[in-house]
């Protein structure tokens, strides 16, 4: 009994210094693996976002000045606006970048180097304001002038400071890759030398763990994915109608007010369509809803393509549809505009074999002339739509047939 009773001890111990080896090697590896996982976050999402965001904002600041570029050789104030729109797409690239950049933290020397660009962004958006304002005042000459002297020149310097700020991003990057290196060399050594003590215990372990790795990370991957088409989604259902897929009243408003800033600030002039579709209840109630979401999304179809790209067609509801005209002349335009859609959507058009004939009732407004602000020029719109629907039509809008 007492030699079996020191075998018993003796592999009692030895199983319990195994199973320390191994609980010790267990969390030598999960710690390891823990602080390898987070440097690889560090690397690929941290420092490549910063240097993705750096390398958008260079390429939206040289969008930006080369815009400006051709507005000066423009001659054709239409190719002039077009040319304008991209240039505040691209100064608002700018800015979402420097300020999703800012958001994610600096160190003190990536705040000094941040805050002498902001002071060069601030530079290179006066002088740039300058040159577009000596455009609008038709000086064309000195504004390529001044492009070429000033705002050129700090674009520049505004790109060397960007591709200095990714060089140093890109050094950490090389940094944080060695030091994940060096710490998985330790974690393989710590791991093999703990494993050659419990060598079947350790690989299983060892096999279960990095089986259970994998799916978690096939699992993170999978989720990623799957957030990222539900925030797409939610963008897109926020801000567009799900039938037709035209803009909503949200992102129309938006749209709106923006062009009536822009119209204020160099004096132009926007445009607003009210579209209502006549008979559609009747539609609706003859046929089905199904052919009344299909008479829907063809109007959608029609009016994106009777308009110019600049433009937006937006639907506010029911069978509510309204149209934003940017930099139009004058009422005229606007008339046009308007009758070229009504000509569009008075097209036969065959819907699960019914011949469907669409027309609708169009009310149009002017910025300035009907409305100061967004709900005054949907009102004034709305009115007149209902005084040509109800044959009461304004003096203006009478020359058009829309019924």
């Amino acid at each position: 009994m007492p030699p079996l009773r020191g075998f018993s001890l003796t592999t009692s111990m030895a199983f319990f210094v195994l199973i320390a080896l191994i609980c010790g090697l267990t969390f030598n590896s999960l710690l390891q693996l823990q602080t390898l996982g987070t440097q690889i976050r560090t690397v690929v999402e941290f420092h490549n976002r910063k240097i993705d965001l750096i390398t958008q904002t260079q390429v939206a600041s040289h969008i930006r000045t080369d815009s400006l570029l051709r507005m000066a050789l423009a001659d054709d104030p239409f190719e002039r606006d077009a040319y304008y729109q991209e240039f505040n797409h691209a100064g608002f690239l700018v800015s979402s970048g420097r300020n999703a950049l800012q958001q994610m933290g600096f160190s003190a020397a990536e705040q000094r180097s941040f805050d002498a660009q902001t002071r060069l962004v601030r530079n290179i958006e006066t002088v740039q304001g300058e040159v577009v304002d000596l455009l609008n005042a038709e000086r064309s000459a000195e504004a390529r002038r001044k492009l070429v002297q000033d705002a050129i020149p700090l674009q520049e310097a505004f790109n060397q400071q960007l591709a200095d700020m990714r060089a140093l991003y890109q050094q950490a990057n090389l940094t944080a890759q060695q030091v994940a290196q060096r710490t998985y060399q330790r974690a393989f050594l710590f791991t093999l030398v703990s494993g050659i003590a419990a060598i079947s215990l350790a690989l299983l372990i060892a096999w279960r763990t990095l089986r259970n790795i994998k799916m978690k990370l096939q699992q993170i991957n999978e989720q990623m994915v799957q957030l990222e088409h539900s925030r797409a989604a939610l963008h897109e259902e926020a801000t567009h109608d799900q039938l037709t897929g035209l803009s909503n009243r949200r992102l129309f408003y938006d749209r709106l007010q923006q062009a009536i800033r822009h119209a204020h600030r160099y004096g132009s002039k926007v445009g607003v369509l009210y579209v209502d579709l006549d008979r559609f209840k009747e539609i609706n109630d003859r046929h089905g809803h199904h052919v009344g979401d299909a008479v829907l999304t063809e109007v959608a179809k029609r009016l994106t393509s009777s308009i110019r790209d600049a433009d937006t067609a937006a639907r506010l509801g029911g069978d509510e549809f309204v149209v934003l005209l940017e930099a139009v002349q004058g009422r005229q335009d606007c008339l046009a505009a308007a009758h070229k859609i009504e000509q569009t959507l008075n097209v036969d058009t065959n819907f699960y074999g019914l011949d469907v004939e669409i027309a609708a009732s169009i009310g149009l407004a002017l910025y300035p002339d009907d409305g100061d602000d967004e709900d005054s020029l949907i009102r004034a719109a709305d009115a007149a739509m209902y005084r040509v629907k109800t044959g009461c039509e304004s003096a203006q809008q009478c020359p058009l047939p829309f019924q």
